[in-house]
């Protein structure tokens, strides 16, 4: 045997090792889960307003929607795809449920006096376009947040436990902006954009505004996944 083989023959194949996820048997993910949900509920009621900040067009949910994502991005790091994909499941569940909540609150008869009169009206105003705007996002998170999800674990898989920073950034792009374009288009009406200029600055501040918050906060979202990590009990096991 020649020594370039001798070396071959010793030296074993290396395999990349298969991306470490822990199971949902601890109380953490349904921690997450509560939290994601809460806040997709609280952004769809928020929605409903349009916002004019200046020169700037946006809706009264857009300080709460990036947490969902970051949340998203905390679930598909350490419990995976399928598990990410069952959350969004739930959490959207849970928005069609709450949605058909206020449809009966506002069907209920009320106080025929001036006061109950105003608060029937103010809640058909407020909570009347919810579930045009649980549409939305039932559109726009399904398909933003699953290609989210994805990205994450598909870069996970080639770097294992190295370079968390650089799959926040490169799923949180793609994801923002799919759900930001979907949302935007279906939501628009309801909250009386009109014009394809205003409905491009809704678009654009909306990912502009999405994607900055979430970079920056990259380094509280590691700490975060880093003291999950730390803390679930079957996370590598």
């Amino acid at each position: 045997m020649s020594p370039l083989q001798s070396n071959a023959s010793a030296t074993p194949f290396k395999t990349r090792a298969a991306p470490s996820f822990a199971s949902v048997g601890s109380p953490y993910f349904g921690i997450l889960l509560a939290c994601m949900a809460v806040i997709v509920i609280l952004s769809n009621i928020g929605a409903s307003k349009g916002v004019q900040l200046g020169p700037f067009v946006t809706d009264g949910g857009f300080f709460l929607f990036p947490f969902a994502y970051i949340l998203g991005d905390v679930i598909s790091e350490i419990y995976g795809f399928k598990v990410t994909r069952k959350a969004i499941f739930a959490t959207f569940a849970l928005s069609i449920f709450a949605s058909l909540a206020y449809w009966v609150i506002i069907a209920l008869p009320g106080f025929t006096d001036d006061f109950g009169v105003a608060k029937q009206q103010a809640l058909e105003l407020a909570l009347g376009p919810v579930p045009q705007i649980v549409l939305a996002s039932l559109l726009a998170f399904l398909a933003g947040q699953t290609t989210n999800s994805w990205i994450m674990v598909r870069l996970k898989a080639r770097q294992g436990e190295k370079k968390l920073w650089a799959r926040l950034m490169g799923s949180s792009g793609v994801g923002e902006f799919i759900d930001t374009l979907i949302f935007c288009a279906v939501a628009a009406p309801v909250i009386g954009i009109v014009g394809f200029g205003m409905f491009a600055n809704y678009v654009l501040v909306g990912f502009l505004y999405k994607v900055a918050v979430q970079y920056a906060l990259i380094p509280v979202t590691t700490l975060v996944i880093g003291w999950f990590k730390s803390h679930e009990p079957t996370y590598g096991a």
